[in-house]
């Protein structure tokens, strides 16, 4: 029910540093985990980042270290900080609830990151 639009993706150098912003149409607050995936040409979507209404934060390996995922449930607003960016990490980012991301999951348009020299 809820629709996210993701903004803020861009070409960027790699190590460079890009900052995600995931905007809800609806109140986010009820929703238990919030994540962000990405989906590189050729491969399947994969959840890169997730947090709970609790501040519970979890990370795929690629990115641990990198990445930071925040929410702001005032603002219906999820973000992901990217830091120190490969071009292995080149893909559309979507965000969207972590319990309904299965099969038959609503995705957005994304936004584009792509990293090269």
């Amino acid at each position: 029910q809820v629709q996210f639009v993701e903004s803020g993706g861009g070409l960027v150098q790699p190590g460079g540093s890009l900052r995600l912003s995931c905007a809800a149409s609806g109140s986010i607050f009820s929703i238990h985990v919030m994540g962000w995936y990405r989906q590189a040409p050729g491969k399947q979507r994969e959840r890169v980042a997730a947090i709970t209404n609790g501040d519970s934060t979890m990370y795929a390996d690629s990115v641990k270290g990198r990445f930071t995922i925040s929410r702001d449930n005032a603002k219906n607003t999820v973000y992901l900080q990217m830091n120190s960016l490969k071009p292995e990490d080149t893909a559309i980012y979507y965000c969207n609830d972590v319990t309904r991301s299965g099969i038959g999951a609503y995705w957005g348009q994304g936004t584009q990151v792509t990293v090269s020299s």
